[in-house]
């Protein structure tokens, strides 16, 4: 008999409930328990608090503020977050701070009943309780809430002052530190006060001001720390559509373990309704496979023998054997999630006008409540010292740029995994930003507006030469080679019922064709400059042919033999279904759409006059491409590029932003700022709604929290006092800070919902 891990029940050791990890073998009583293991618990759960003390954490106020392990942020005295997404997230800063507002919200009421209760028609509070009785329980009840239930904001205060980056919590500490420690003072000496300070004998005191503001300062927080929660849901769900477990074959046993425990080459089975453990391809079997979770589309996706699966995506239909390709990590769902935290972290340039404006209006904001305690010192109405303390800490209160610096970060937060659902990766806030200014789009033809898998649809040989020996021997030595036209001649040799052969000597020439030894024959192939630059005479003899195919739309290739042309291959690789109406939506969004093109002029054209396109550039080599993005930008225009292979990368990366196709190679996803997981141009659609968007929420919190602060602070210095009589309360002042923040989250939460 064996133990659950997880509930502990007695299990006979020939149950099929168990699961391997770590070289042990665990026995489980039920489905459920066998569930709860592989997704962590247990066992595992040493590992994620050793992962917790291992990882990176960093502030999300200054993401240059990195260190290992939690803790506070040295500049604004934040709690610090994992860099890196987590599957559970980490939320002891918001219970922290749930039950301070809690028991300081229950200890804060009676503060202000005793003190503001005489106000309330019918509540003769001042009758039941003495005011020298009514200041000792103000008193008792505001210090346990100001000091332990404020601590944190005290802490943080001093730790910017110290460091002197001042921030909302500098001018909250100050605020609520002053108004308590002079009602404190004012309680135990009340004789020390000069006759300025008093009311009717008595010298005011303002717990119920230091008490409500921290009651109202951690409801804000804890408000803005749920919706940060929410903010990162994406990822979460992201995280949680990887499975726990794996059936794994070896020697035609199976055996269940868990997904972290897969290896590379590992032969997995996958039955209907399970999601595939990682990234592979299919060894045995067909299936229908739900791949909505990474492109964002609707529709299954019709699998068999050979194909590539994805890691999270789900088996609708039929079981089937697959080869781990790519485990832990190095998964399409591991760096989708990688790369959406990473954006979620980063800053827009936008956000240098928020930090510029906080590095000065918190010493500015200073500077006011001093001059504003001088000036009703001075010249204010009796209790004049009063007065002035207390339209001070209201101008402190009011003006604390918390909402300032939520604008930018939680709009960006929120749009990036938003646009991870629907397929659209973005790299940075930086490429989220320029996108929504672009005017020009620069797109390559094979893979971006093509289907990017091309087929040999004719074939021309010269007298003497049959059509199957030219395909045979191009198949050959296209063998070796990576470009997807040189993949169609090798996935064609079937059609035509020939067999490649060995390829000797192969060499290869970018953007021009390839070479190589097969059956003792030189075998060139390629472009027609290619071949005449490799001394081939007569190329003249098929031009005819060649053209014919051209004018249809078609890629032509020329193959020679031994130093003479043996004849022309004719490929042709459909345009995407969704390329066209893509077209017609960027110039209804007023867009200029180029298509730069290594192919030749005749079919590139074709394909242009098909879909509507504005510009077209054939025939055009890599370090060509990447001129034509910079002389267009030399030129006044905004360019954004998408493409989906090697030789896009330069110039993914010179254009303002580089767009990605998610079906081409790293290297172009790598040097891009946007990748699109489906990889056709609605992707760019919605990136460019979403940057749209996002900008325009980020503009609305900006715009919010300036005029809040600009209307703000001069009203609760009291310029409204001389010509209506209008002061703002410290009390008013703090909910109206609180809630500033608590609505510049709102909106940007409202991008969770936005149709793209």
């Amino acid at each position: 008999m064996a133990k659950d891990p997880i509930c502990g029940m007695e299990v006979d050791e020939s149950t099929d409930m168990k699961v391997k990890r770590d070289g042990e073998t665990y026995y489980f009583c039920s489905e459920k328990c066998k569930e709860k293991f592989l997704h962590g618990a247990g066992k595992g759960d040493e590992n994620k608090q050793r992962a917790s003390k291992d990882a990176i954490y960093t502030c999300p106020m200054h993401p240059e503020v990195e260190q290992k392990g939690p803790g506070d942020c040295p500049k604004c005295g934040m709690d610090l977050e994992p860099r890196d997404a987590q599957p559970e997230e980490d939320d002891s800063e918001l219970r922290m701070m749930t039950r301070r507002f809690y028991v300081s919200l229950a200890l804060g009421l009676p503060v202000i009943v005793l003190a503001m209760g005489g106000m309330i028609p019918g509540l003769p509070v001042k009758e039941w309780v003495p005011q020298t009785v009514s200041k000792w329980i103000q008193l008792v009840l505001s210090t346990p809430v100001v000091l332990w239930g404020g601590a944190i904001f005290f802490k943080r205060a001093w730790r910017s002052i110290v460091t002197w980056n001042l921030n909302m919590f500098t001018l909250i500490g100050i605020g609520t530190g002053t108004a308590y420690l002079y009602s404190v003072v004012a309680v135990l000496m009340p004789n020390i006060f000069p006759p300025e300070f008093r009311h009717n004998g008595e010298v005011a005191i303002y717990f119920e001001a230091a008490a409500m503001i921290t009651v109202l300062v951690l409801l804000g927080q804890m408000l803005e720390l749920r919706a940060r929660k929410r903010t990162g849901s994406a990822i979460r769900e992201l995280m949680e559509l990887a499975p726990g477990a794996a059936h794994r074959v070896s020697d035609g046993d199976e055996e269940d373990i868990s997904t972290e425990e897969v290896e590379e080459g590992d032969r997995l089975r996958v039955r209907p309704g399970e999601k595939v453990p990682v990234d592979g391809e299919i060894l045995e079997g067909d299936s229908s496979i739900d791949e909505s979770m990474i492109t964002g589309e609707p529709g299954a996706v019709d699998k068999s023998e050979g194909d590539s699966v994805t890691g999270g995506t789900l088996n609708q239909s039929g079981s089937f054997l697959m080869r781990a390709d790519k485990v832990g990590g190095d998964t399409v769902l591991s760096q989708i999630v990688k790369m959406v935290s990473e954006a979620q972290r980063s800053r827009a340039p936008i956000q240098g006008v928020a930090d510029r404006v906080a590095s000065w209006f918190v010493p500015a904001v200073i500077a006011v409540a001093i001059i504003t305690f001088i000036v009703w010192a001075l010249i204010g109405p009796p209790p004049r010292l009063a007065y002035a303390l207390v339209n001070a800490v209201a101008v402190l209160i009011v003006a604390c740029p918390c909402a300032l610096g939520l604008a930018t970060p939680m709009s960006i937060m929120v749009g990036v995994g938003r646009g991870a659902q629907e397929g659209v990766l973005v790299k940075n806030a930086e490429a989220l930003e320029v996108l929504e200014n672009i005017d020009t789009v620069i797109v390559d033809k094979t893979g971006t507006l093509t289907e990017g898998k091309p087929r040999v649809t004719g074939c021309t040989a010269v007298k003497g030469t049959s059509e199957n020996d030219v395909v045979r021997l191009a198949a050959s030595v296209e063998r070796n080679s990576e470009h997807p036209l040189g993949r169609a001649i090798v996935d064609s040799a079937s059609d035509w019922e020939v067999e490649p052969q060995e390829v000797n000597d192969f060499n290869s020439s970018t953007g021009g064709g390839v070479e190589g030894t097969v059956d003792g024959q030189k075998v060139l192939i390629g472009k027609r400059g290619y071949l005449e630059e490799r001394g081939i005479k007569n190329l003249a003899s098929l031009d005819e042919q060649a053209e014919g195919f051209q004018e249809k739309g078609d890629t032509v290739v020329y193959v020679a033999a031994d130093g003479e042309p043996i004849g022309v291959l004719a490929l042709s690789d459909p345009i995407k279904e969704s390329t066209s109406h893509a077209i017609e939506r960027l110039h209804e969004m007023g867009l200029r759409v180029i298509m730069v093109t290594g192919d030749n002029e005749k079919t590139a054209r074709s394909v242009a006059e098909e879909l509507g396109i504005d510009d077209v550039y054939a025939g055009v080599m890599p370090k060509d491409k990447n001129e034509k993005v910079e002389e267009l930008r030399s030129q006044g225009a905004t360019v954004a590029m998408a493409g989906d292979g090697i030789n896009d990368a330069p110039a993914l990366a010179a254009a303002h932003v580089g767009i990605a196709m998610g079906t081409g190679t790293d290297v172009a996803v790598e040097s891009a700022g946007v990748t699109l997981v489906k990889g056709d141009l609605n992707g760019i659609l919605k990136a460019l709604e979403l940057s749209r968007r996002v900008m325009r929420n980020i503009r609305q919190n900006l715009f919010f929290a300036f005029i809040y602060n600009s209307l703000g602070v001069p009203i609760a210095a009291g310029v409204l006092y001389p010509f209506f009589g209008i002061l703002l309360s410290p009390i008013i002042a703090g909910a109206a800070m609180s809630f500033s923040s608590v609505s510049v989250v709102s909106n940007a939460l409202r991008l969770r919902r936005i149709e793209l």
